[in-house]
């Protein structure tokens, strides 16, 4: 399965890029699916979120990207980057005390702003002191609504006007003539397409989330035992733990720190929208059962050896060992959107330290490389004959995580 977008560069009066308009696509073909505004908002999200990276849909450029009132009053906005992300509310949603709300409390965390589609009301002058920037479409807007436009945002000097749908080269002009700085449209350049294989994680694991964190005294241990058992989830949640929303984040170790670091609020946040995206649940199922067989195998090499600080860290390690064929990307790519410590990274990058050799291990046993899993074996000074055991167990825990989420 595949995730698809769109992005259309915004230019300023030089035509230097200053961001992109990302646009949910549901196919190869590009143009708008058949979905409402809440679930293009949700997937689209979710998908730069979890899928892409939005370092690999913007280069580094802020991304627009159009939000209703539903959307920005759960919150979405806040899981990305002030500094990643331009704020477009839609020219569906009305203005509002509960829209004017959230607007004054993001514009307090430094997010920046847009009035999308902009058609003049008077009551939109309370908005005006938190709006960074105003979309006009070219196509449907006279030339006195924009003079009236600008008007009435003369008091709010930081208020940039963007003409959009600009498909001419007369359109362009007169925008220019009539003060506008920002420019999007055919003119420049049409939406183009990105696609990458998304990972969705299992429904049922995400409904049992959300029913665990609905209660105050969120129970960690149970959320970590669930966040374990699904590697596609693991992996969306280390890629949100990393994201520019979390500026004072830690290496992260293990699950259970991750779950630390995000904390209750965002992590009840980060399942809401992943529930909403309602993505399908197609899977790789070989990789994944693959993937959980090395990351309790490699667990109970590590209790067995006694040497590690934190058992975690040889689950976390097998589980995102096969996380580059899973994502069709390199290791090395996989591991930059991550926020794992230097030893979970020399041990997939560069096969080094004690994780690499448990890991190594691993896959000797299931390679049935004998001579090989001996000598590691006799290195670590573990006994031989209760490896076999050991390796039943991973794969008799891999079958019952299966059966439990039924991937």
């Amino acid at each position: 399965m595949y995730f698809y977008a769109a992005r259309q560069p915004i230019l300023n009066i030089n035509k230097d890029v200053v961001g992109y308009e990302l646009l949910f696509r549901d196919g190869v073909d590009n143009v708008f699916p058949n979905v409402d505004d809440v679930e293009a908002t949700s997937k689209l999200i979710e998908g730069s979120q979890f899928n892409f990276g939005l370092e690999d849909l913007t280069d580094g450029k802020p991304a627009y990207i159009n939000f209703t009132l539903e959307t920005i009053l759960k919150g979405y906005p806040t899981m990305m980057g002030r500094d990643q992300l331009i704020v477009e509310i839609l020219e569906t949603v009305q203005p509002g005390k509960r829209l004017l709300a959230a607007v004054q409390e993001l514009k307090e965390k430094g997010y920046k702003l847009v009035l999308d589609d902009y058609k003049h009301q008077k009551v939109w002058r309370h908005f005006y002191p938190y709006i960074d920037q105003i979309k006009v479409d070219m196509l449907v807007t006279s030339v006195e609504e924009i003079h009236e436009i600008k008007e009435a945002i003369v008091p709010h000097p930081q208020i940039e006007l963007v003409a959009e749908k600009v498909e001419t080269y007369e359109q362009y002009q007169l925008a220019l003539e009539l003060g506008f700085t920002l420019f999007q449209g055919f003119f420049f350049a049409k939406p183009e397409m990105v696609q990458t294989k998304a990972l969705p994680p299992s429904e049922m694991a995400l409904a049992e989330l959300l029913y665990e964190t609905s209660s105050v005294d969120v129970d960690l241990k149970r959320i970590t035992q669930v966040f374990e058992r699904d590697v596609n989830l693991s992996y969306k949640l280390l890629r949100y733990s990393n994201s520019a929303a979390f500026k004072r984040r830690a290496e992260i170790s293990t699950i259970k720190q991750a779950l630390v670091v995000l904390g209750n609020q965002e992590l009840k946040k980060f399942l809401s929208l992943l529930f909403a995206s309602q993505v399908a649940s197609e899977k790789p199922m070989e990789l994944i059962r693959l993937s959980l067989t090395r990351a309790r195998f490699n667990e109970l090499l590590a209790i067995k050896h006694k040497k590690l600080p934190d058992i975690g860290m040889a689950f976390l390690t097998g589980m995102m060992s096969l996380m580059d064929a899973i994502l069709d990307e390199t290791m090395d790519s996989v591991m930059q959107k991550l926020p794992l410590t230097i030893d979970i990274k020399d041990a997939l990058l560069q096969g080094e330290g004690l994780l690499a050799e448990y890991l190594a291990l691993v896959m000797a046993y299931e390679q049935a490389k004998w001579e090989e899993a001996s000598v590691l074996t006799d290195k670590l000074g573990l006994a031989a004959e209760e490896l076999p055991e050991l390796y039943r167990e991973a794969l008799q825990w891999c079958d019952q995580q299966i059966e439990v989420m039924a991937i």
